[in-house]
């Protein structure tokens, strides 16, 4: 049984036809247009193109944002303009099939559950640090969308009272602590404060980015600013995890997002401070940390899965 995974991103739109192994048997990409309407025709375009050459059983279609409970109508997305928009139906009507639609991280957290680090567990917490911090929770086999389904918005977690202003509204967000953006934070915050922070100055570029090959060369390196400045993201998202464990009680954390790619470096200072956070650390099981396998492809893989049925 073959189904079709369509990914939209704010920057690109990834499609493929994907097996029940989880493996894509081919792919497409194309720019996100910047109207919701030639947004909804490129997604129907690809669908048509994948399914003209494959015999494929269901359509399923990730989207970041805040989707309601029946899992038809776009609430608030934070790089497209959609406000309670019904992208199902609006999909259906151009592709003429059904659609599954899910948020982005719930598609990518599936995908590692069903085919990537997770496979192995029935209840797993997957955070994906890039610009800001996604969620997805698993518990029991099943994807938690909540009573509104906008449950698993784990990077808005109120991390620290009185904290710094998210791109939400709110302040304190985890996102702001471990994130891309807020290891770009500290580090710049460490290069200027010099001392330790002298590799990072000589790498940040004329925008004041210390890029991510620069930042994991580095590392490697052993540079004591650049394993500081992770160090701290890394703490935080382990506290945070601490909390996560006390109230879901997962089996395994997967990390992902291009902050992962520095993986034992992110995961050991993380563990630590995920141990320090707990009640009864030691007397009781607890959560292991992984780095997620299926890279970008993972909301492709894991919403393709979901149109299958199988939540």
């Amino acid at each position: 049984m073959l189904n079709v995974g369509i990914d939209i991103g704010g920057t690109k739109i990834a499609g493929g036809v994907v097996d029940e192994a989880g493996t894509i048997l081919e792919q497409r990409r194309v720019p996100t247009p910047a109207d919701p309407a030639a947004l909804a025709e490129a997604v129907a375009v690809m669908v048509r193109d994948l399914t003209a050459l494959h015999d494929v059983h269901a359509v399923g279609v990730a989207a970041a944002g805040f989707i309601d409970v029946t899992r038809s109508v776009i609430l608030h997305a934070p790089n497209i303009d959609w406000t309670n928009e019904p992208l199902r139906a609006e999909l259906e009507g151009r592709i003429g099939r059904p659609v599954t639609l899910e948020n982005d991280a719930n598609a990518a957290g599936w995908g590692e559950f069903r085919f990537g680090a997770g496979r192995d567990v029935d209840n797993m917490v997957m955070l994906t640090l890039g610009t800001g911090v996604g969620g997805a929770v698993i518990i029991g086999g099943e994807l938690v969308l909540g009573g509104n389904g906008t449950a698993a918005e784990l990077g808005h977690i109120r991390f620290e009272r009185g904290g710094r202003p998210c791109g939400c509204g709110q302040r304190g967000c985890l996102e702001q602590y471990a994130s891309g953006r807020a290891l770009q934070r500290e580090a710049s915050e460490i290069a200027d404060a010099g001392g330790i922070g002298a590799g990072l100055a000589a790498a940040r570029t004329a925008d004041g980015i210390v890029p991510g090959a620069a930042m994991a060369e580095l590392i490697a390196a052993g540079d004591a600013g650049a394993r500081e400045a992770v160090e701290r993201v890394a703490t935080a998202l382990g506290e945070a995890c601490g909390g996560v464990q006390s109230v879901l009680d997962p089996e395994l954390f997967v990390i992902g997002g291009g902050v992962a790619d520095l993986g034992e470096h992110l995961l050991h200072p993380a563990r630590t401070a995920f141990a320090a956070s707990l009640p009864g650390y030691g007397q009781h099981p607890v959560a292991s940390f992984s780095i997620a396998t299926l890279g970008n492809d993972a909301g492709l893989i894991g919403v393709a899965d979901l149109a299958g049925g199988r939540v």
